[in-house]
């Protein structure tokens, strides 16, 4: 069985036009790598460290490593801030809320991708004896889907109820500009 299958993009996406449907998209992302990393976790304890296991390894990891940091930085860019600018107390709270699991994930991915490496480091010859996934890569996938629910539930709607269509343009605008997609998307039109 090919524990990285589900991880696989589906055909389809959203473009960077529609921003809020590239951020739940993204979420939808992170849920695939959130379940490899579980099917991970288990194939190590009951396979071992063997090359499937270092490849989905790797398919996590460049997630986490590049999308997710500027998945993260587009919320506090222009999510967040309009929380947190809101009337409503509550929605402040929330704001600050999730840009403080921001920094929880980060600091539990840099421990879990210190296991991913040491994973990705053994070679075939080596037993993996041992080496077990540790029970913290279960509670980082917990801990991040919580988060997610939290953001597709309150964070977004309330967000894209209070931002103008001007700010949303800019919000597309920039998440664009930050991946290269800016420029590649002008270049093909002319007078952009």
């Amino acid at each position: 069985m090919d524990i990285r299958a589900a991880a696989r993009p589906e055909p389809g996406g959203h473009g960077f036009e529609q921003p809020f449907e590239m951020l739940h998209a993204c979420h939808e992302k992170v849920e695939r790598l959130l379940g490899l990393l579980e099917r991970l976790a288990v194939h190590v304890r009951t396979q071992g460290p063997d090359a499937q296991a270092r490849e989905a390894a790797r398919d996590v990891m460049r997630y986490f490593d590049l999308a997710a940091p500027l998945h993260h930085e587009d919320e506090e860019l222009h999510v967040l801030p309009c929380l947190l600018a809101a009337a409503e107390p509550t929605l402040a709270a929330l704001a600050r809320q999730l840009t403080e699991e921001h920094r929880r994930l980060a600091d539990a991915w840099a421990d879990l991708r210190a296991d991913l490496l040491r994973l990705i480091g053994l070679g075939d010859e080596a037993s993996g004896a041992g080496w077990q996934a540790r029970a913290d890569w279960v509670g980082f996938a917990a801990a991040y889907r919580r988060h997610l629910e939290l953001e597709e539930s309150v964070a977004y709607p309330a967000a894209q109820a209070l931002l103008t269509v001007q700010a949303t343009d800019r919000m597309s605008e920039d998440m664009m500009q930050r991946r290269g997609h800016l420029l590649a998307a002008r270049a093909g039109t002319p007078g952009a």
